[in-house]
């Protein structure tokens, strides 16, 4: 079977982009150079600059988040069992994109831009689940709380957070998501 010159060309790219947020997550954007991208994906540093322009635009393909599938609408126990859930995955390890979005999002313009569009978009998915006109205000709440137990656990390494099983967190977390999450006065 010949292997087309598109489908080389996607391969190159799924490395080098692999590559990128391997280093991304691992050293930030700052300290992350097109040679060193270039060299973890076995690829000369001019095809990082062909196929992406820039290490600006390198970076912002390399973070975009794989979106997620939207959840149902459901009572607010369901839905802070998924945050939950969703904080779970992230405690047992991030994808090197969404490292590299957080080690990045607060120095960097493009990170913080990465990081504001998929937060935005969970924050409107919950926010749609949700009763009252403060709706997305509470979304936005309980996404920043468990985006604060991500930077804690994951790049922090606080010990409390990383010694914690995930079901005691998930206990002493859920009355919090409960009272944002769920039906206003």
């Amino acid at each position: 079977m010949t292997i087309t010159r598109a489908e080389r060309r996607l391969r190159s790219e799924r490395r080098i982009l692999d590559a990128a947020r391997a280093l991304f997550a691992d050293r930030g954007f700052e300290r992350t150079t097109i040679r060193a991208v270039a060299a973890a994906a076995g690829v000369d540093p001019a095809l990082v600059m062909q196929y992406f322009g820039s290490k600006q635009e390198l970076f912002s393909r390399a973070v975009q988040a794989v979106p997620t599938k939207e959840g149902e609408p459901g009572e607010a126990r369901d839905l802070a069992g998924r945050m939950l859930e969703t904080l779970g995955m992230k405690l047992g390890g991030l994808s090197p994109a969404s490292l590299a979005m957080l080690r990045s999002m607060l120095t960097h313009p493009e990170a913080a831009d990465a990081a504001r569009t998929a937060l935005g978009g969970q924050i409107d998915r919950v926010g749609a689940e949700l009763p009252g006109d403060d709706a997305r205000l509470r979304a936005a709440l309980a996404t920043s709380v468990l985006l604060g137990v991500t930077v804690g656990h994951q790049l922090l390494g606080l010990d409390p957070l990383r010694d914690a099983p995930r079901e005691e967190i998930d206990r002493l977390l859920r009355p919090a998501l409960l009272a944002l999450l769920g039906e206003r006065e």
